[in-house]
């Protein structure tokens, strides 16, 4: 990653020089893009820092949380730092009116040139750690690598655009083209800060675990032969591989408190093995009838009529 942040710093320099000297709004747009990308790869080095401390008395469940949140400020500067100020170049160069020198366009195609095949490098260098870490499925719950992808994609196409966007307007003499290069830079941008933060803030406020483990889990329960039913399942990713599941079990009658002790301590064991990111893992044991008794209208005080 630290390869891929001293990438970025020097494709969005040699793109800022390329923009001013050649004042294009659409390569000027594609510098803040880089410049985006540059400070959140800052921020995902932060978070897969972060996220490896051990749990302490202050955060009991750990600090894997830490991914969701620097993804999620990763999400707001693509879309501060790299969407809003590819609309601003976008609308000035419309209102300028075409007053635009096309001066030093060669050279800032170069850079493009020279950036995309970069941005393309990273974005297949990127979906191998992806097809690693088991494909498309399982490698992009990471949410680091799931905003990596979404950066080195997302450089590719707008490189893309910028190039399209500047060639046409060499050859027209025409610079709508390239502020809809900038206005296209800045809604593609906007709408993967949108995805990223919807993700992220998802897994921040406590999204459960995916189907099939909790399913998982929910048949092992049932299929224990000392539970009676299963009344409620609770999961809830507490970060990339670790995951809080509780679920509140009723026993069949005529068992002790010791043996209520063994099975659970089996069950949790069992659980544990079937689905290895569950490493907090809570039992309520519920007695039905005793339940119903003191749900009864004579143990609330409620009276009941005919």
């Amino acid at each position: 990653m630290l390869v891929a942040l001293a990438a970025n710093l020097v494709i969005a320099a040699a793109k800022a020089v390329g923009g001013l000297a050649a004042g294009s709004p659409a390569l000027l747009s594609e510098a803040a893009h880089s410049v985006a990308d540059s400070m959140n790869e800052v921020f995902l080095l932060a978070a897969l820092r972060r996220s490896r401390r051990p749990a302490d008395r202050r955060h009991p469940f750990g600090y894997g949380k830490e991914r969701f949140f620097w993804s999620l400020l990763a999400a707001v500067g693509i879309f501060v730092m790299g969407g809003c100020f590819s609309f601003f170049q976008g609308f000035e160069a419309l209102a300028s009116g075409g007053e635009e020198k096309l001066g030093g366009y060669v050279a800032g195609l170069i850079v493009l040139g020279i950036a995309l095949l970069a941005e393309g490098a990273s974005l297949l260098r990127a979906l191998y750690q992806v097809r690693r870490q088991g494909g498309t499925g399982a490698g992009l719950r990471d949410p680091a690598l799931r905003t990596v992808v979404a950066e080195d994609g997302t450089a590719v196409l707008g490189v893309t655009l910028a190039m399209a966007g500047m060639a046409l307007h060499m050859v027209t003499g025409q610079v709508v083209w390239e502020a809809s290069a900038s206005l296209a830079i800045g809604a593609l941008l906007v709408y993967v800060a949108y995805r990223l933060g919807r993700d992220a803030r998802d897994q921040l406020i406590g999204e459960a675990a995916d189907r099939e483990a909790s399913g998982r889990i929910r048949e092992l329960l049932w299929a224990q032969p000392e539970i009676d039913s299963v009344e409620a399942l609770f999961t809830m990713k507490t970060g990339l591989d670790s995951a809080l599941v509780a679920a509140r079990v009723d026993l069949v009658p005529g068992m002790d408190s010791e043996r209520v002790e063994d099975v659970a301590v089996r069950i949790k064991r069992s659980i544990a093995r079937t689905v290895p990111e569950a490493d907090q893992i809570f039992l309520d044991v519920t007695d039905r009838r005793a339940r119903e008794a003191a749900e009864s209208p004579a143990a609330t005080g409620e009276r009941g009529g005919a």
